[in-house]
């Protein structure tokens, strides 16, 4: 089975500006990843082909970095993403006057990474990734024009990842 999921903003902000978010990721002075409310990306190093970590449950290697335009890791078979063979990618994309940052999900999986995705994953990472959209927006504006908001069972499953920490 297939797994394609895009989130992308559009900035009126000059492709380098909005490509210094990217190169920021997993370090002390992160501006993209929204580390305050979740897991923080973590690498066995800087940021550069090859630096293995991940986040929270997930795992993963950085499979390409082109400083200032594209990030793309690659999925490990573990943790909550296991079976899914694929990557995830963030891009500063020129787009006239403006900068699109976007993030995309491709992989291939089984029916029960599937429905994993679906059920779980899928909705904790697309919270996730408005939430670092809304970072970015705030590092390039100063501010979010509309924040965007959890739904009651992105809550849920939170909670539920909550308790199991503590258990």
């Amino acid at each position: 089975m297939k797994i394609h999921n895009v989130h992308q903003r559009r900035f009126t902000a000059p492709a380098g500006e909005v490509g210094a978010l990217l190169d920021s990721l997993a370090s002390p002075d992160d501006r993209l990843w929204p580390r305050e409310s979740w897991p923080p990306i973590v690498l066995d190093g800087p940021l550069r082909e090859g630096s293995r970590g991940g986040h929270g449950p997930v795992r993963y290697a950085v499979a390409l970095y082109e400083p200032g335009r594209t990030v793309s890791f690659r999925f490990e078979p573990s943790g909550i993403v296991a079976g899914l063979n694929g990557h995830h990618t963030f891009e500063a994309l020129p787009d006239g006057d403006a900068t699109v940052l976007r993030h995309t999900i491709d992989a291939e999986c089984g029916l029960g990474a599937w429905t994993r995705w679906t059920l779980v994953v899928r909705p904790l990472h697309d919270a996730l990734l408005e939430d670092a959209l809304d970072k970015a927006e705030r590092s390039i504006k100063g501010g979010v024009a509309r924040p965007a908001r959890w739904s009651p069972w992105v809550r849920v499953l939170r909670g539920m990842m909550r308790r199991r920490r503590r258990a």
